[in-house]
C-alpha cells in the first residue's frame, strides 16, 4: 500500500499535479529548514514552528485587525534572518518609515509599488515568484474590492501555487477575506479585540485601544 501511494505521488509530481496533494501527517515532521518563524512566539507556536516554506499562506482580517502590523512583522522576520523579501503594494500604502522603526531592514526589501491595478500587482507577485531568491514574498491586496479579485480564476492561486513549489520562499497573500492557499499553507485570520472604554454616564469615556488578536483558523 506504501509503495502504491508513493507510485501515485511520483506520478502526481511528475505531470506537475503535485500541488493538489496534502497529508495528513503531523507538522512536527516538517524539517526545520522548511520552516520560516514568523516572529511571533504565540503564532509560531500554533503553527509549529512557522509558516512552511515553498508553499502560499494568507493573511486575512478587516481593517484594524492587525493585518498590516503581522504583515511587517513576517517581513522584520526574514530580513533579521538575513534573507532577502518583496512586498508587491497594490494600493501604494506601504511606508518605509513605520516599516523600519518595526524593524525591517529595508536594504534587505524589494518594494513593488502600483496604484490599485490588482491584475498588474498579481503580475509582478508571479513574476517575483518565478525570480526566486526571496525568503519572503508578500502581495497586499488588503485595500482592493473583494469583488475585483473574485475576477480571477481560481487557477490563477493554483498556478501561483506550483511556481513557489519546492522552493525556500515563503508566498503571502495579504487581503479582507480569504483568497487562496496552497494545501500545506495556512490561512491566518484576526480579528480586532472589543474596544474599553472607561467612564460612566454622560461623563467622557476614554478609548483604551484595541489590540489585534491572531488566530490561526487552519493549519493544512
Amino acid at each position: 500500500m506504501r509503495a502504491a501511494l508513493e507510485s501515485l505521488e511520483s506520478l502526481l509530481r511528475a505531470r506537475k499535479l503535485d500541488v493538489t496533494l496534502t497529508s495528513a501527517a503531523p507538522w512536527s515532521e516538517t524539517p526545520p529548514d522548511r520552516v520560516a518563524p514568523t516572529g511571533c512566539a504565540d503564532l509560531d507556536a500554533a503553527l509549529r514552528g512557522g509558516l512552511r516554506r515553498g508553499h502560499l499562506s494568507e493573511i486575512v482580517g478587516a481593517p484594524s485587525s492587525g493585518r498590516t502590523t503581522l504583515a511587517a512583522t513576517l517581513l522584520a522576520a526574514a530580513t533579521a534572518r538575513g534573507e532577502a523579501v518583496a512586498l508587491v503594494d497594490t494600493c501604494d500604502t506601504f511606508d518605509p518609515s513605520s516599516a523600519a522603526a518595526h524593524g525591517i531592514d529595508l536594504a534587505r526589501l524589494l518594494w513593488v509599488r502600483d496604484t490599485g491595478d490588482p491584475a498588474r500587482a498579481l503580475k509582478a507577485f508571479s513574476l517575483v515568484l518565478q525570480a526566486g531568491g526571496f525568503g519572503l514574498v508578500l502581495l497586499d491586496l488588503a485595500d482592493v474590492a473583494a469583488s475585483a479579485i473574485r475576477r480571477f480564476p481560481w487557477t490563477t492561486w493554483m498556478r501561483l501555487a506550483r511556481i513557489v513549489e519546492g522552493s525556500d520562499t515563503v508566498a503571502m497573500v495579504m487581503g479582507a477575506e480569504r483568497i487562496a492557499r496552497s494545501p500545506h499553507g495556512v490561512t491566518i485570520a484576526l480579528e480586532a479585540s472589543a474596544a474599553q472604554w472607561s467612564g460612566r454616564g454622560s461623563r467622557a469615556r476614554i478609548f483604551r485601544g484595541v489590540a489585534p488578536a491572531p488566530r490561526v483558523v487552519s493549519a493544512r
